[in-house]
């Protein structure tokens, strides 16, 4: 009895619901009253044919008849009778059968359901609850973070000011509330002061609002939010921010660092202290076709390769497996063995190419002739031109400009003329088109870079690229982290996606130390040793095999960090591991050796 008055007071106190109610009750009075006009003349009309009839009897053959039931037991029998019939029977078709249920529903049945799904949809979170992360978006990125999240025990709130969204949510299984983005309430019903972190991913204008809010009602509590252009880091700083990412900027970078270098072919792709994880291809190094016992990279550098990225699939190799030039190493090592891996190869590029030019001078007697071929054959094999970088938006230019303060060649394929920096790299055109393309110089240059913002047209443009040189190395951003395996079958060497690089930023700033992300699913993440590997060696551990992990370095009582153990290390209890694998790797350790503790722990 008590709910039904509070759904009633809840549903009238709106003001659309009482308009409805008032453009309800004007239909009604109108039915109403021709109602009682049709019964009136029935009466007239029956006593010009000498027929007489009481008033109820008058108001049952309208309704009857306005109903289309017609059950026939009082007719008229003259012209004027049966015009009048018609005339009633079609008005009752029009207001009673079409416009009085589409009213009902349009004017009461639809705002009451509204209202109780409004009063269903959760405004606040437990009054208990403490350590969650809010997340004021409900973009597939936000979502992506939260699922992320939650692979590492951490609670997280979505905050939305759309109803149906939000139940769309909940129904999908996520923790959400519907409430006002600038409304400070808002923000104390969502307990912000016991939150470990506000990520904020909105427009730059929307994010400021929402951060000088938030940061009203919690002075303390650490605040992410994402910047779109360069003014607004400095803008969202004053608002209250803790930390402002521009995750296009850093997606832009991170795409132009990975284009094959012959001078660095490893780039550093994240670090933890004195630990470093580098990825390099292995495509035009000397190492294509070698295992990795016979490569020497580990004895002349003392960087470990611990994984391959094959078409987006991450592999751990073991010393017999073979390179092939699709393939993508992940090292780990110091910064010192790092550079050591660098100058290897570099070395190797060198001693390769002398010895195959000393080859080609003996095996011609005449050097003059010999001088010819190789102009020939250059003539045949044109020199590399710069890097192509396709799109023009906010990740093309940040990869752009990457480029240039490294020095590199570049040229950027856009439908639109742009001014700056740009302006001298610009080939105006569609990115589709061959001619565009080759102006671009797509036939001899060493790298692509796709950064359009639209998943659909990348795919698109790297099965393109590819067909038209094999031999190229394609870098490809995504949107969506499940696009990421449909490019690299499309022929993509490296995709980075801009929702990992939002979860990676989040999760290193959330949990320093506990969980490194590298790039697409790939993590370090640290874990203590426990009664299940106390007193076995590393070699016999059985890690390697039942998780799929690979440990890269050891933190022992003493507090020093030993990168790449020697595989003999017996396991002392309470020592901290490094390990290196894929997002199912990781659980599958947890699942072996022991449960994760909450990343906000």
């Amino acid at each position: 009895m008590k709910f039904i008055p509070a759904q009633v007071s809840f549903f009238l106190k709106q003001h659309s619901v009482r308009r409805n109610l008032v453009a309800l009750t004007r239909f009604m009075v109108m039915l109403v009253g021709l109602i009682i006009l049709y019964s009136v003349l029935f009466h007239v009309i029956m006593r010009y044919e000498g027929h007489d009839y009481s008033w109820v009897t008058g108001l049952y053959w309208t309704l009857t008849v306005m109903t289309t039931l017609g059950f026939g037991d009082i007719t008229f029998h003259s012209d004027l009778g049966m015009v009048f019939s018609i005339v009633v029977l079609l008005s009752g078709v029009m207001l009673l059968l079409i416009m009085l249920p589409f009213a009902f529903i349009q004017f009461f049945y639809a705002p009451w359901l509204k209202a109780q799904e409004k009063g269903h949809t959760p405004r606040a979170v437990a009054a208990d609850m403490k350590g969650h992360v809010i997340v004021v978006s409900s973009s597939p990125i936000a979502l992506n973070l939260v699922d992320d999240l939650k692979n590492y025990g951490a609670r997280c709130v979505l905050l939305c000011n759309d109803t149906q969204k939000t139940l769309d949510l909940l129904d999908r299984g996520y923790d959400a509330i519907v409430g006002e983005h600038d409304s400070a309430t808002v923000y104390r019903n969502l307990r912000l002061a016991e939150a470990a972190m506000l990520v904020v991913l909105d427009s730059d204008v929307r994010n400021t609002n929402i951060v000088f809010t938030a940061r009203d009602v919690s002075p303390d509590v650490p605040i992410v939010a994402s910047a779109q252009s360069e003014d607004a880091i400095d803008i969202l700083r004053l608002a209250g921010s803790t930390r402002v990412f521009q995750f296009h900027r850093l997606l832009g970078e991170a795409l132009a660092r990975r284009v094959l270098n012959a001078n660095a072919r490893f780039s550093i792709a994240s670090r933890y202290k004195e630990l470093v994880a580098a990825e390099g291809p292995v495509m035009r190094t000397p190492l294509v076709g070698k295992s990795l016992r016979k490569s020497g990279l580990r004895k002349a550098s003392g960087a470990n390769v611990v994984g391959l990225w094959e078409r987006g699939r991450f592999v751990l190799p073991g010393p017999d497996t073979v390179l092939t030039a699709t393939m993508v190493m992940v090292i780990v090592g110091d910064m010192q063995q790092i550079q050591a891996a660098n100058a290897f190869l570099s070395e190797k590029d060198a001693t390769e190419a002398a010895a195959a030019k000393s080859a080609a001078k003996s095996e011609t007697p005449d050097g003059a002739q010999a001088k010819a071929d190789g102009a020939e054959k250059k003539k045949d094999k044109p020199e590399e031109t710069g890097v192509v970088i396709l799109g023009c938006g906010r990740v093309g230019r940040d990869a752009a400009r990457q480029l240039e303060r490294s020095g590199r060649p570049y040229k950027v394929v856009d439908k639109t003329p742009k001014s700056g920096f740009l302006k001298d790299h610009l080939v105006i055109g569609d990115a589709a088109d061959l001619e565009v393309l080759e102006r671009a110089g797509i036939r001899t240059a060493p790298s692509v870079i796709i950064t359009t913002h639209d998943d659909d047209t990348n795919i698109y443009l790297t099965l393109y690229c590819r067909r038209l040189r094999e031999d190229i190395q394609i870098i490809s951003r995504a949107t969506l982290d499940r696009n990421v395996g449909i490019l690299h079958a499309a022929g993509a060497d490296l995709v980075l996606s801009l929702a990992s690089m939002v979860t990676s930023s989040i999760i290193n700033l959330l949990a320093p130390g506990k969980v490194l992300m590298i790039s697409e699913g790939l993590n370090i993440f640290r874990a203590s040793v426990g009664k299940s590997l106390a007193g076995k060696p590393l070699m016999g551990s059985g890690i390697r095999s039942l998780t799929h992990c690979s440990v890269v370095a050891l933190r022992g009582a003493d507090g020093i960090l030993h990168a790449n153990p020697d595989p003999s290390h017996v396991f002392v209890e309470g020592e901290e591991m490094y390990l290196i694998g894929d997002s199912e790797a990781e659980k599958t350790f947890y699942e072996t050796f022991g449960k994760n503790e909450p990343l906000t722990a």
